[in-house]
């Protein structure tokens, strides 16, 4: 995944409790087998109606989601983090999260904001007065701001979902950083060390002996 320092960009004010990921990307869309394109199926329920905010021109383009509390409550799908980014979003801003939602966005890069109830109303009041205004997302520093505005907070993340965001490490990634250590352990491994290899089939039914 990509590195994420700093996120320039205009919000969408979706205001909204208790989105559950069902809402974000409906279960009829989980029969793809492809990861992209999900990005169509984003809130798809409610993009039939013509005054949902995302079908708004003045916030067409706009990167930064901000919902209400408890966001992406719901079921343990990744789809719901997959259709968010293949949208077009690169953070998500609320008052509260679904932990397995809240954990799956680290592992894909999506930054999820956390602030006050009372930080999430000021600039769902701003965004709606201003679609233009842009806001500053900075990981490394755990702010959230509106300069134009002198409006600012900000947000905590744990130590290792920071340093995936900053360095761009999903699971992959941070196998990989112990690469050599891998290597010269499998270097090191006795070929001739016992091993039940060829005593079962691929199912896991046990070979006949010949003897």
């Amino acid at each position: 995944m990509k590195a994420v320092h700093i996120i320039e960009a205009r919000g969408v004010p979706l205001d909204r409790s208790d989105v559950d990921t069902d809402q974000i990307i409906p279960s009829d869309w989980l029969k793809r087998v492809e990861r992209t394109g999900f990005g169509r199926g984003l809130f798809s329920e409610w993009r039939d109606d013509p005054a949902f905010v995302l079908n708004q021109p003045e916030y067409q383009g706009a990167e930064i989601l901000i919902g209400g509390a408890r966001f992406g409550t719901g079921s343990s799908r990744e789809h719901a983090v997959w259709a968010l980014m293949d949208y077009g979003f690169t953070a998500v801003v609320a008052s509260s999260f679904g932990d397995i939602f809240k954990n799956n966005s680290s592992k894909q890069g999506l930054v999820t904001v956390e602030v006050s109830p009372s930080a999430l109303d000021e600039l769902l009041a701003l965004v709606r007065e201003t679609p233009s205004t842009i806001i500053t997302i900075d990981v490394a520093q755990g702010t959230i701001e509106v300069a134009e505005h002198d409006w600012r907070s900000d947000f905590s993340l744990s130590p290792m979902t920071r340093e995936r965001l900053l360095n761009g490490w999903d699971d992959i990634g941070l196998s990989l950083r112990h690469d050599a250590d891998i290597a010269r352990y499998e270097a090191g491994v006795d070929i001739r060390r016992p091993s039940l290899a060829g005593l079962f089939d691929a199912e896991g039914r046990a070979l006949q002996s010949s003897h």
